[in-house]
């Protein structure tokens, strides 16, 4: 099938690159032009393990190409997929949804014949409703479906979670749009993955709801860990003990210092204003979100207790920077709060990440980057670790003891035993263990 992917973001380059590789032919559109040059010159703009020879496979083989002309790419496709950014808007947490209603708009103007309009960017409920008014108005004579088609990818694993999905939700008020969404994902079949056919607006809601409960698990578990530490529990035997009910499962179970990411923060958020709105509010997403604001910036009080206290004129050395490994996304890192309050406070922080300093720069430009965990750690008061990139599950603690100025190691991601760092001598905490 001809496909056009608008929006060559993190989701529309993925979801793109692996339709491509389906045997789909996909024209991905953006409006950054330096974005484009990159990926017609062989570069991926964005980190993703695999991506880039997924990308460079599928162009080879001429089923993927890139463009900023939207005409050209919607003209006879039979599927448009509206892959772009809806950021929390500024001042109400709203999902800001002016990029979605702007592609709708140029879309409606290149259709040339029947298309469905896939929404894949995450949308409050309704806005499938007001895209076919858009469309509708702006082109009475041409017949279209719009719908929903919710994107379900772990950042770091997305490639993995598109070709073997879990679930794939799509949301159509008719049979032929429908008909063309199964042969889309017709390749899926053999995989037996489950194609979830909904309503238009109950499939937005799902993507809302999923993201909202996974954020309340994580949640869960941070404020388990609190309690543990006040009366001598293990948070990782009870993550693990809770997590063999089939009813819970373990995944989502891991104590840190809190989510943050492209999807959580402004999912929670626009879902508690949907709510709002509608009359029925979900007071739990509503602490879920709260809670784990406030636990980012609790973060930096746990290094500077370990700190004695005080971490004026301090040397603090951090290990990670995005907020999860395997990518480089820095929005709504935990360590963007660690580094603000840290500094605040008087500290001079070093700082490595593999994968996410030149995103870190952009955002802190006034902390000091090394190029590799010992060169932060050396001469260091305080070593924390916020990322748990595997680069950081074997460091040599012997040498890592020998440069710091103060053996003092925060984990904030439980990499490593409390047996084994009081053996090497390290003053050690982490998080919700004795």
């Amino acid at each position: 099938m001809r496909i056009a992917m608008i929006g060559s973001g993190y989701v529309g380059l993925v979801s793109g690159a692996c339709l491509a590789d389906f045997g789909h032919n996909v024209i991905c559109v953006d409006k950054d032009a330096g974005r484009i040059d990159m990926l017609l010159r062989g570069e991926i703009p964005i980190f993703e393990p695999g991506l880039d020879d997924l990308v460079a496979t599928n162009v080879r083989q001429k089923r993927l190409s890139f463009t900023m002309d939207l005409a050209q790419a919607v003209a006879g496709a039979d599927a448009v997929f509206i892959a772009v950014g809806t950021p929390s808007r500024r001042g109400d947490g709203h999902a800001d949804l002016s990029y979605v209603y702007g592609a709708a708009a140029e879309i409606a103007k290149a259709l040339t014949g029947y298309c469905v309009i896939v929404t894949k960017s995450t949308v409050p409920v309704g806005t499938g409703d007001e895209v076919e008014r858009i469309i509708a108005q702006a082109r009475p004579d041409i017949e279209f479906a719009v719908v929903s088609n919710p994107e379900f990818l772990r950042e770091g694993a997305a490639i993995a979670d598109f070709k073997r999905p879990d679930r794939i939700v799509v949301g159509a008020e008719t049979e032929r749009a429908r008909d063309v969404m199964s042969e889309i994902y017709r390749p899926l079949y053999l995989n037996q993955s489950p194609l979830v056919f909904t309503g238009r607006r109950t499939s937005e809601l799902t993507k809302y709801a999923a993201n909202a409960f996974l954020a309340t698990k994580i949640t869960f578990i941070n404020e388990m860990a609190d309690l543990c530490e006040k009366v001598g529990a293990n948070v990782q035997d009870v993550a693990r003990g809770i997590g063999l009910d089939n009813r819970i499962g373990g995944k989502f179970l891991h104590a840190g210092p809190g989510y943050g990411g492209s999807c959580f923060p402004k999912d929670t958020l626009a879902l508690v204003r949907t709510a709002q709105e509608a009359g029925a509010p979900v007071q739990i997403v509503e602490t879920v979100e709260r809670v784990n604001k406030t636990r980012k910036k609790n973060m930096a009080q746990r290094v500077i207790a370990a700190c004695e206290g005080s971490v004026k004129g301090k040397k603090i050395a951090l290990l990670g920077l995005a907020f999860k490994p395997n990518t480089d996304d820095m929005r709504d890192a935990p360590s963007i709060d660690i580094v603000e309050t840290l500094s605040a406070a008087g500290a001079r922080i070093h700082a490595f990440d593999p994968e996410a300093m030149s995103q870190a720069r952009a955002i802190m430009p006034d902390i000091a980057y090394e190029d590799e965990p010992y060169a932060c750690a050396e001469g260091a008061d305080a070593l924390v670790i916020v990322t748990e990139w595997d680069a950081f599950r074997a460091l040599d603690l012997k040498r890592v003891k020998e440069i710091m100025k103060a053996p003092v190691v925060v984990d904030l991601r439980n990499i490593y035993r409390p047996a084994d760092m009081r053996k090497h001598g390290f003053t050690y905490s982490s998080i919700g263990r004795p």
